[in-house]
């Protein structure tokens, strides 16, 4: 009931010329960012070291193996399997010195912003009876 009797004092208040001078009717608005997704493909030339010596660690290690085993007699054979082993897994693990330019890409999503200014809701203000009102409203 109340909500009726201010409504009705702002219809009355908007349309009377004696409450003119006192009331006021505004229109609100607010700025909206719209964000629109797309893909881009992102290439960089990449500096990379050359490979790690842990495969080729264990590809010394048998070759070393089976060339040391070709050497000495009896005990002496095992020691030098176990020599020729060893000294290739060393060798073989060293990493060459340098590295190289690797070109990579990736996909990565980027927004375009569209700023856009809209309607939000209206307002009136005005006295009645001695007080001040003010309404939100929508069109």
């Amino acid at each position: 009931m109340k909500n009726l009797l201010l409504v009705s004092a702002a219809i009355i208040a908007v349309s009377s010329p004696a409450f003119s001078k006192s009331t006021t009717v505004q229109d609100h608005y607010k700025n909206v960012i719209n964000q629109k997704p797309y893909k881009v493909e992102i290439c960089r030339d990449v500096k990379v070291p050359h490979g790690s010596g842990t495969g080729n660690s264990i590809i010394g290690g048998i070759i070393g193996g089976v060339l040391g085993n070709q050497f000495g007699s009896g005990e002496g054979k095992t020691a030098m399997t176990g020599l020729g082993a060893l000294t290739g897994a060393i060798l073989g693990g060293q990493e060459p010195q340098g590295s190289y330019i690797d070109h990579q890409c990736s996909t990565e999503t980027r927004y375009k912003e569209e700023s856009a200014r809209i309607y939000s809701h209206s307002s009136v203000s005005f006295f009645y009876a001695g007080k001040s009102y003010h309404l939100k409203f929508e069109k």
